[in-house]
């Protein structure tokens, strides 16, 4: 009986067997494509992101990468090195604008020509590639005319291929800050198709032919397997710290923490806090385009905030601090010029600046405070403090105060005090109490 079951077993898993083995196969034989995706500025992370999914692509065989994009622009020197990467790889690189309503502004237009070929979602934007200084303000006369020049030559080198429509409208994105819908680009032949997703993408990539540095290829994108391919925690930490609201936050946080062990000193953990707070703020304004002039007023109002705390001036100059903190922030992440997505909110600066203030003045109030009570410790500490004579006073004698025995002494007009007496100290004399009796 129990060989005829294990008989029985063993057909229905060899007739099974083909039906589970068979989609694996089938996947394992469809050809792969790997989904990289850049959302935000550009920052070195991105960069290193694109490095390591190129590689991983080359390692796996993998058809084809797409790069979904929307990135409101960058630095133009990170912009060249993700053209380089692109353009040197071996695998074909597919820039994709999308999802619908993402863009591909500024350094995003160049990237996206970059590609070996270049897709939009419907309702998305290119263009505006107009450059700037590092801090976002205008370029002068000459320095501008040499960077539109050099970047109007770059992108004809790149879209020489797509027609002089498509030319004429990469070179207005610079000089003029032109900027195209998907249905615009796609019929100048700017780009090369308009999907509305990754699969009608892929269906329409099929059989198109691309050039990359090992020559001409064909895509086969007909059965391809999609494979998302994410950032590291690493580089998702990097890319959240070119956040300028963040990067504010954490040099807020940072020096406070610094501000409390150096006040509080012994302990490590104020100290470790503020120490990484300030090092990945100073990742982020190292990427950032920032006006360092406003580190001074930030500087300057911590200094306040302490001063008050050291010399009260009952919040006076911690006043003075909520407007230093403000103006230097804005100064330092909102310069005039600064493209609008690397600013930092103005309420978020507001509300930090007061929240930081209201908590100076707990520690100024707590402050005050201990200043004015009366002392609880030492010789000083007995004065005014009532204790019971457990002898009597003429002139000296034992009195207990609290939980001690005292040698109690009279005052110049007592004449003597019985046992058993209330007494008050008045005086304190090396190790004598001199009381009085209580009315």
């Amino acid at each position: 009986m129990i060989r005829r079951i294990l008989i029985l077993t063993w057909i229905i898993i060899v007739i099974l067997l083909p039906v589970f083995v068979s989609p694996v196969q089938a996947q394992a034989d469809a050809p792969q494509v790997l989904q990289l995706t850049l959302e935000g500025p550009l920052t070195p992370s991105m960069l290193g992101y694109i490095e390591r999914g190129l590689d991983a692509a080359e390692q796996q065989g993998a058809e084809a990468l797409i790069l979904m994009l929307d990135t409101p622009g960058g630095s133009v020197d990170l912009m060249n090195e993700i053209v380089q990467v692109i353009r040197t790889s071996s695998t074909p690189v597919v820039v994709y604008v999308a999802p619908q309503g993402a863009i591909a502004a500024s350094a995003g237009t160049v990237i996206t020509l970059a590609g070996h070929a270049s897709a939009m979602a419907p309702q998305t934007a290119i263009g505006a590639a107009s450059p700037v200084g590092g801090e976002g303000e205008d370029l002068g006369e000459t320095m501008e005319a040499k960077e539109k020049n050099i970047l109007k030559a770059l992108v004809r080198s790149l879209a020489e291929e797509r027609g002089e429509e498509a030319i004429q409208i990469a070179e207005d994105t610079i000089e003029l800050a032109h900027a195209v819908s998907a249905t615009e680009a796609y019929q100048s032949g700017l780009v090369d198709f308009m999907a509305d997703n990754v699969p009608d993408l892929l269906e329409q990539l099929d059989g198109y032919q691309v050039t990359t540095v090992d020559g001409e290829t064909t895509l086969d994108t007909a059965n391809a397997l999609v494979v998302p391919f994410d950032p590291t925690f690493i580089e998702s930490l990097l890319g959240v710290l070119t956040n300028p609201n963040i990067v504010f936050l954490l040099l807020t946080v940072g020096v406070q923490a610094i501000l409390i062990e150096l006040s509080s000193p012994g302990g490590w953990i104020a100290g470790f806090i503020g120490a990484v707070c300030l090092a990945l703020a100073a990742y982020g304004l190292g990427v950032l385009p920032v006006n360092w002039f406003g580190l001074i007023f930030l500087a300057i109002a911590f200094v306040l905030f302490v001063m008050d705390i050291k010399t009260p001036t009952l919040g006076a100059l911690t006043a003075a601090g909520v407007a230093s903190l403000i103006v230097g922030s804005l100064v330092l992440f909102n310069s005039p010029g600064t493209p609008s997505f690397m600013r930092v909110s103005v309420p978020l600066v507001i509300g930090v600046s007061l929240g930081t203030a209201a908590i100076f003045l707990v520690i100024l109030t707590i402050a005050l405070r201990a200043q004015r009570a009366p002392i609880s410790m030492g010789q000083e500490s007995l004065i005014g403090r009532t204790g019971t004579a457990t002898s009597g006073i003429a002139p000296t004698g034992t009195i207990q105060l609290g939980g001690e025995l005292w040698t109690g002494e009279l005052a110049q007009d007592e004449e003597s005090i019985a046992e058993g007496a209330q007494v008050e100290v008045i005086e304190v004399r090396g190790v004598r109490v001199i009381v009085r009796k209580m009315d």
